[in-house]
């Protein structure tokens, strides 16, 4: 039986594991990983959270306010990405952190609905070192914790009809935080292009009515591609001010390859998409194959 809570929601994960495991060997990097973890655990702990689990070098944590859940990212950030001391070879390790504030699904050992991807979405948008959230997080913030945030974007979040507003949390000494919040909205030029994806014999837009497009082999996406590489929801095209972009939100990382052949890998982040190409799940996909999604961009006629 699940309970309903309203609540801050953390997810924290470590940049670049991936390349860790790489140049430190699988024991090593484990064990930096391991710390980081811990860390993370700490920090929710120490801050009056709960973790809910962990997912390979991830941590998902809940938190009773929204004041307790960014005093601990801040300090799951100045302690990883603002430290040398964690890799052997002194080499610099960061995170990246994404939060937000909603009502969520409690079950024993997890939580559920629209708040949790919300929150996991801020932090496909963080970079290293970042902490990204909502602007329902911050209205909750007091004084002193929202005077650190700043306005950076807006996004398209899925179960979302209107855009969500993005802010940074400044959590660097060196860093100049703004008081005042400016609003940012979308231009209100023309649109100039368009994006079609084509998969399997079918074309699809986004466009006003639709304004991402999600791909997975979920029944639930709109498109649905099979594949054992392929996450439940494995990544989405979103419009942001006439521009469109990739997101990855898979175990396995989204592949693309433009017309000329220049091949980009992305996992767990974004990419703004231009020209022409192929779009693979979980790998390279080549045109033509069952598991090619062609993008086109073109000039509107609007």
């Amino acid at each position: 039986m699940s309970e309903e809570l309203e609540v801050a929601i953390v997810f924290a994960d470590v940049v670049g594991s991936t390349q860790l495991y790489e140049s430190l060997g699988d024991d090593q990097a484990r064990a930096v990983v391991r710390q980081c973890l811990d860390i993370m655990i700490s920090a929710t702990d120490s801050g009056g959270g709960e973790v809910i689990k962990t997912m390979g070098d991830e941590v998902m944590s809940i938190f009773p306010d929204s004041d307790a859940a960014i005093g601990a990212a801040v300090e799951m950030q100045q302690r990883i990405s603002g430290s040398k001391n964690l890799v052997p070879d002194g080499q610099g390790i960061s995170i990246r952190i994404g939060c937000h504030f909603g009502v969520v699904a409690r079950e024993p050992n997890d939580i559920f609905g629209a708040a949790v991807h919300t929150a996991n979405r801020m932090t496909s948008q963080a970079k290293a070192r970042q902490i990204v959230t909502t602007g329902a997080m911050v209205e909750r913030l007091g004084d002193a914790w929202r005077k650190t945030t700043r306005q950076i974007d807006l996004a398209v979040v899925k179960g979302k009809k209107d855009e969500v507003a993005l802010f940074e949390v400044l959590w660097q000494p060196n860093e100049e935080a703004t008081s005042v919040v400016q609003t940012i909205g979308f231009s209100s030029a023309d649109e100039t292009q368009r994006l079609t994806l084509s998969f399997a014999g079918r074309n699809m837009m986004v466009e006003p009515e639709r304004q991402q497009i999600t791909m997975g082999r979920a029944e639930d996406n709109d498109l649905v591609i099979k594949g054992n590489l392929i996450s439940r929801v494995h990544a989405r095209i979103e419009k942001r001010r006439n521009k469109y972009f990739l997101v990855d939100e898979s175990t396995n990382g989204t592949f693309v390859v433009t017309i000329d052949g220049q091949e980009s890998f992305v996992r767990r982040d974004s990419m703004q998409l231009q020209g022409e190409g192929v779009i693979g799940l979980g790998k390279v996909a080549k045109p033509g194959t069952s598991l090619a999604v062609h993008y086109l961009l073109e000039a509107s006629d609007g």
